[in-house]
């Protein structure tokens, strides 16, 4: 039996570019990508937190160190510069991957700064 499961999320990370003249894609910091274990090519989905958009797309490798998210093509028009973002990819995981699986989790700071890493989501209380 196949689960897809959250493999891996940059939480809270801020849009530095939105290029609407740009082949469709997002530009990921090459570093960030690294970290998160997303692929270049890997599908993503992007949940804009400040005006509700949410949408698919796939990641591109963007310079090493430059903090870069860059949300490209028709996409552009769901993002803008400043915005604040969820990027999330997703993968099918066997039940054998099941039994120590952990999703790479990495919370963004103003800049698009590493502030944590994480492999569990806290359990949410009333």
């Amino acid at each position: 039996m196949q689960s897809t499961m959250l493999k891996a999320k940059l939480h809270q990370a801020r849009v530095t570019h939105a290029e609407l003249e740009y082949e469709g894609s997002c530009a990921i910091d090459g570093d960030l990508m690294d970290m998160a274990g997303i692929l270049e090519y890997e599908q993503i989905q992007i949940y804009n937190i400040d005006n509700g958009e949410r949408f698919e797309t796939y990641a591109i490798r963007g310079e090493a160190g430059s903090k870069i998210i860059s949300v490209n093509g028709a996409a552009a028009h769901k993002a803008q510069p400043g915005d604040r973002v969820i990027i999330c990819a997703y993968a099918n995981y066997s039940s054998a991957e099941l039994i120590n699986f952990k999703p790479s989790l990495i919370y963004m700071a103003e800049g698009n700064e590493v502030k944590g890493t994480s492999n569990a989501i806290p359990v949410q209380v009333a």
